[in-house]
């Protein structure tokens, strides 16, 4: 829990506060812009909430937060019911986990449910009330992992659902060796009917991203909006393993069409075909330039 005698003295006079162990993972700035800001090197609340909605949302970044960062001075007795709100509708079947885990330095996880079994993206903490949330929704039959930054707690969530994690197998280390399905190479895994694994080298050897329905990427961390540049863009900072291959997976990328990219870190983009062709156009162009 975040500590009163911690408090940032930055936030706002209020409930609700950040305190010093903020980690700057940006979590609770997108997931509630209009209560949290960066200011200096962490998050703050400059915007006590007013609203059933922003009290909502606010609740849902406390929960998020990877390194309990955010608290309130009252206790919270609508906690739990935040709690229910999760996951996080999207968009049709597809859901924002929360719960982000400090082991993937506040990394996003998503759930697509679907009749055929669910696939979740990416591992959130091992929570018990998302745990029961997710057990409603028809549990996991499959648990993507976009690459080996963003495993955090799979093993509890593959013991406890019996899933089949899914990790390139250039990304597979000591602690991975188990998974159970490790795609190789460059061509294009079809792990089922509607949903691909493309694999995008570059911020790690063994990076992927999926594509479900031609209409959702889940881009883990090769490729996010920033509002900094304005469009697309990927991590330069952050390339842990070759740009120049990066660039280049990222070129066969822009050979797909889709309308969500939905990253481990960073933020969201939803555009048309056209306006998503566009913006993958303009970051090509920008990473050249960093080459």
């Amino acid at each position: 829990m975040a500590s009163l005698t911690q408090r940032r003295p930055e936030n706002i006079a209020g409930d609700m506060f950040v305190d010093r162990s903020c980690v700057d993972c940006d979590t609770c700035r997108w997931m509630a812009p209009e209560i949290f800001r960066r200011e200096g090197d962490m998050s703050v609340v400059f915007h006590q909430p007013e609203t059933e909605g922003e009290r909502e949302r606010a609740l849902q970044a406390l929960l998020s937060c990877p390194t309990a960062s955010i608290g309130t001075e009252e206790r919270p007795k609508d906690i739990k019911q935040v709690q229910e709100s999760f996951p996080i509708a999207i968009a049709e079947n597809v859901y924002h986990c929360g719960y982000h885990s400090e082991k993937s330095y506040g990394a996003a996880s998503y759930l697509i449910q679907r009749p055929e079994g669910n696939i979740s993206i990416d591992s959130p903490r091992f929570a018990p009330p998302l745990v029961k949330r997710i057990e409603a929704l028809g549990g996991i039959r499959y648990l993507f992992l976009t690459h080996r930054d963003d495993v955090a707690d799979c093993a509890k969530w593959q013991a406890h659902f019996n899933c089949d994690r899914v990790l390139h197998a250039d990304d597979i280390t000591a602690k991975t060796a188990d998974v159970e399905i490790q795609p190789t190479g460059l061509e294009p895994f079809a792990l089922t009917d509607d949903f691909t694994i493309l694999a995008v080298p570059g911020h790690t050897r063994g990076h992927t991203v999926g594509l479900y329905r031609d209409r959702f990427l889940f881009s883990g961390d090769h490729l996010a909006f920033s509002p900094r540049v304005g469009h697309l863009y990927a991590f330069r900072n952050f390339c842990w393993y070759d740009w120049e291959i990066q660039l280049e997976s990222m070129r066969r990328l822009a050979a797909y069409d889709f309308e969500w990219v939905l990253p481990g870190h960073g933020r969201r983009y939803h555009g048309s075909y056209a306006e998503t062709r566009s913006q993958m156009a303009r970051c090509l162009h920008w990473m050249e330039a960093e080459a």
